[in-house]
């Protein structure tokens, strides 16, 4: 049972904590004690890029796995209840955040042996993230991880692994710091994704988060006090609250967000190295939208929830969005999860859309011999497999975008029980990381790559044109080369940079 707050003293708390945000550095220095002063060192490097207490909810999380709720118990917190759920998280912010501070208090209700409850930095993907929890073994540990493979880059024993505690990471260029309950336990230099989203996680556990913070973080203000140190932890045995009150972190607007110089343009215009748009609000998506016409999102983040709240890679699920045949989608987010993304039924356009962590497809294509698709502009990250997978017949058009952390940019369907002729042309692309293949096309049913423009990063060994035989049985197809030759895969040396 999670301990009660006293009201009054809470309350009164928080309303000297927004009162002193909107002071700014200079005078929260001369409002509040030195402990909450240090205890928060960026505060001084600019305004606050995000807070929330949750005391008015929890709008602009998206969740992926587990049971998410708003708790009242004296105060309200944010609690995740499914303790055995292999992984939870929750994200919040801007893809495009990357130096910077995040805070939270953190309490493990129910770890056991291999539970554990933390925050997250720069989670490029769902599944890609520094994380920093405290563990059901009695310790906390700064993670980065990638997938399944977790590297611990330090850690610290806990007095109580089930009391609240204070988690900082701070992310500055190259430099990854952890803290805990103010003290830093772990130092490390980065090698994930430089840019990326914070987040609340759990995994085999049931935890509450409460005031969590985002703050702009320098090489200069990346410390903590020794003297704050001492006097934050002083009193390791002391109850929850006193802990929680103790290390009041300051809050500005719940929703505040730092807006990116460049963003992708809404009218049309396009760029492989465009930079990720800012979310202009979060929705979360119940049931498949059916897109007859045309649908501009304005840049919203749309994100499963309820039965598409999931990020598995069952190939059964259903998308975010269905194009009827001739239908267009622009300017939108998918968020995470992302479900089975966008569904073609037809021919359709995609322009300027983003998927921020790709669940089974990004999108898939499902029309006849003569549809036409075209995905101009925008972006995809942490696709397990393909991002696009064509399943249907007719052309797909792919150009002006960007990809990371994926399996294969392209898939044509190699064992769809109904078999096409398929061509995919790839035009200015800007594919980053290690990857299985560019483009996959099966040659025994006449399927044509033609690919110009691309840029492949950190992947020097990257197959660009895999080739495959088809079935229309269901069982998996075989891989039988790879390399252009004219007919079937169609480039040059020139066409193709490496980096």
């Amino acid at each position: 049972m999670r301990h009660a707050h006293p009201d009054d003293a809470m309350a009164a708390s928080r309303r000297r904590r927004r009162m002193i945000t909107g002071l700014g550095a200079a005078g929260a220095a001369g409002a509040v004690t030195a402990l909450v002063a240090v205890l928060v060192p960026n505060a001084s490097a600019g305004s606050a890029l995000f807070s929330d207490d949750f005391e008015s909810g929890a709008t602009g999380w998206s969740k992926s796995g587990g049971t998410w709720s708003v708790v009242t118990d004296g105060s309200k917190v944010y609690s995740q209840s499914k303790a055995d759920s292999e992984l939870a998280r929750v994200f919040a912010g801007e893809t495009s955040w990357s130096d910077y501070s995040v805070q939270a208090k953190v309490k493990g209700v129910s770890l056991g042996s291999a539970g554990l409850a933390g925050i997250a930095a720069r989670a490029g993907s769902s599944s890609t993230m520094y994380r920093l929890a405290v563990l059901g073994t009695g310790k906390a540990e700064l993670q980065a991880v990638k997938g399944s493979a977790v590297t611990v880059l330090g850690s610290a024993t806990l007095s109580s692994a089930t009391a609240w505690h204070t988690l900082r990471i701070d992310a500055s260029g190259t430099t990854i710091k952890g803290f805990l309950d103010g003290t830093a336990i772990a130092t490390a230099t980065g090698t994930l994704t430089a840019t990326g989203r914070i987040g609340l996680v759990t995994a085999k556990a049931s935890a509450e988060f409460d005031d969590v913070s985002v703050n702009p973080v320098t090489a200069a203000t990346a410390t903590t006090s020794p003297s704050a140190t001492k006097s934050a932890t002083a009193s390791p045995t002391a109850s929850p609250s006193a802990s929680k009150t103790a290390t009041a972190s300051p809050s500005a607007t719940k929703t505040a967000s730092a807006t990116p110089t460049a963003t992708t343009s809404t009218s049309g215009s396009t760029s492989a190295t465009a930079a990720w748009p800012t979310a202009t609000g979060s929705k979360a998506v119940t049931a498949t939208i059916e897109v007859k016409t045309s649908l501009d999102g304005g840049n919203v983040r749309y994100f499963g929830s309820g039965a598409l709240g999931t990020d598995s890679q069952d190939e059964d699920q259903g998308p975010l969005f269905e194009l009827a045949d001739g239908a267009t989608l622009s300017n939108v987010i998918l968020g995470d999860p992302a479900a089975d993304g966008v569904h073609c039924l037809g021919s359709c356009t995609l322009t300027n859309v983003w998927w921020e962590n790709v669940g089974e497809d990004a999108a898939t294509f499902k029309g006849g011999t003569s549809a036409v698709y075209t995905v101009n502009g925008g972006g995809a990250k942490g696709a397990d497999d393909k991002v696009f997978q064509h399943n249907g017949g007719g052309t797909l058009t792919i150009k002006n975008f960007q990809v990371s952390d994926y399996g294969k940019l392209y898939r044509s369907c190699g064992n769809c029980k109904t078999q096409y002729k398929r061509s995919v042309v790839v035009q200015n692309v800007v594919a980053t990381g290690k990857a299985k293949a560019l483009v996959g096309i099966n040659t025994n049913f006449g399927d044509t790559a033609t690919l110009s423009g691309i840029t492949v990063v950190g992947a020097p060994t990257l197959k660009v044109c895999a080739k495959f035989k088809g079935n229309n049985t269901g069982a998996e197809p075989t891989e039988i080369g790879d390399g252009a030759d004219g007919v079937n895969c169609k480039f040059s040396d020139s066409d193709i940079t490496f980096k």
